[in-house]
């Protein structure tokens, strides 16, 4: 007897003569874009991104071929249970029954048992949420990861296929962007056709036809395409977004370092720089360089794929850079070139007499990320002690951080922005990520362990969290 969802058959079924060139065409449609476009043989999966990867994109052909409706009423499935079928126990067959009828989509993970199910929504469906009994796959996802996956449902209640793809969320609004770009062309394209050779049927009655189930059948090897083109990129380092400070600007972190001339005195640098409106003193050698009052950060533009990095004080000021005063040597500490020489132009006229030309320190993002961290000194505090103090610190910074401006907001603060509609998606869209990213630090961490509850509640939104 076979063991339940067992389809060691139907694959073997998959490789006999009469279906192994179809299989072979499948596989090859779901990989070929997405290896051309990273200069790979398609036999490279594995070499580049690991067995699991290659058998991910084969498992994923290879349902897609299942699920297919192929010319001269051909189907995998049917055909093996029609002629092997009595071999396979009632759990196989009605699983494989259920594989034919499943249509891949996109899934949100809405809510984990972990080692037991997860409950997914469909982001192109819009169904109600799913709950499907899954005990590794639960085990090794988070709260509002998204995955592509086929639903199958049975007698004892829902499963997930074989084949799950983990998508990270821009590659997944791709994925959403493209099926919904499909949905609009399509039936135009077919009407086109349809003209041509005289038949009668327009774009209208066309669109209403093409439902979220046949577009989803149809762009199954889309899916993994672009699941594989991400994989692909990362693999290679492709898929940094730009980095780009409030101004535009690359990131690039310049230090420059001015040295004190021989008579000058550091009280003298410090009434110098009292000149200065944009360099507000925090300590006697220590000033925050700050733009003018009311700027706000600016936006990325849309035809990049870039992220914004900016911080501000607690009245909303934005920081530009930081300026010490060490010993004989006064820094300019910035995160572009540009606003190097910006603050340069600003120091050198008032500090003339005070300061030679300035040394410059340049420290790129690459550097930054293979330095590696010494481990942090002992705190002194108990283990209880340091995460109530951990938990405080977030507490803190998230309530500071709703009345700030954040760049996914359209540079407004998620209080400003959840008073709208549009605005409230994107709240729920930034409040998914914060809570996605530390479901993924390590176990026991006190980042990991947040509860993220209280903002939803502030902010209006907690009917949305699903």
């Amino acid at each position: 007897m076979s063991k339940p969802h067992d389809i060691a058959g139907l694959i073997a079924w998959a490789k006999r003569d009469e279906w192994r060139g179809t299989l072979a065409e499948f596989i090859d449609r779901h990989r070929a874009k997405a290896c051309e476009a990273a200069g790979i043989d398609v036999d490279e999966i594995a070499d580049v991104l690991g067995e699991d990867a290659a058998t991910v994109v084969w498992g994923a052909a290879f349902e897609d071929l299942v699920a297919t409706d192929l010319p001269g009423n051909r189907n995998l499935a049917d055909d093996y249970l029609r002629r092997r079928g009595w071999k396979e126990g009632a759990s196989a067959r009605e699983y494989i029954a259920g594989l034919r009828r499943a249509t891949i989509s996109l899934y949100e993970v809405s809510g984990l048992v972990p080692g037991e199910s997860i409950l997914l929504r469909d982001l192109v469906r819009g169904d109600e949420p799913v709950r499907v009994s899954e005990k590794l796959g639960s085990q090794g996802l988070r709260q509002w990861d998204r995955i592509a996956t086929r639903v199958i449902p049975l007698r004892e209640g829902a499963v997930i296929s074989g084949t799950l793809m983990l998508f990270d969320h821009d590659t997944s609004e791709a994925l959403l962007a493209s099926l919904r770009k499909t949905r609009t062309k399509a039936p135009r394209d077919v009407a086109a056709i349809a003209q041509e050779f005289g038949i009668e049927a327009d774009a209208k009655t066309l669109a209403e036809m093409m439902t979220p189930d046949l577009l989803l059948a149809g762009a199954a090897f889309m899916v993994t395409n672009l699941w594989l083109d991400a994989g692909l990129k990362a693999a290679q380092g492709q898929n940094r977004p730009e980095l780009l400070n409030s101004e535009g600007d690359p990131l690039d972190f310049i230090t420059l370092h001015f040295p004190l001339l021989p008579k000058a005195k550091p009280e003298h640098v410090r009434q110098a720089l009292a000149a200065i409106p944009g360099f507000r003193q925090e300590d006697p050698g220590f000033w925050n360089w700050l733009d003018e009052p009311g700027a706000k950060p600016r936006s990325a533009p849309r035809r990049r794929k870039a992220t914004t990095f900016f911080s501000t004080m607690e009245d909303g000021s934005l920081v530009l850079g930081t300026l010490a005063l060490k010993g004989r040597r006064l820094s300019l500490e910035v995160n572009s070139m540009a606003r190097a020489e910006r603050g340069r132009a600003l120091l050198e006229p008032v500090l003339a007499g005070l300061v030679g030309s300035p040394l410059t320190e340049r420290t790129d993002l690459e550097q930054m990320l293979e330095t590696e961290r010494p481990p942090p000194k002992p705190s002194g505090l108990s283990p209880e002690e340091e995460r109530a103090l951990i938990r405080q610190s977030l507490e803190d910074h998230y309530r500071h951080i709703l009345d700030q401006p954040i760049p996914s907001l359209g540079g407004k603060s998620p209080r400003a922005a959840a008073k709208t509609p549009k605005g409230r998606e994107k709240v729920v869209a930034w409040l998914k990520t914060l809570e996605n990213h530390s479901a993924k630090r390590p176990a026991r961490d006190p980042i990991g362990e947040y509860d993220f509850g209280w903002m939803w509640r502030e902010l209006g939104v907690e009917a949305l969290r699903q």
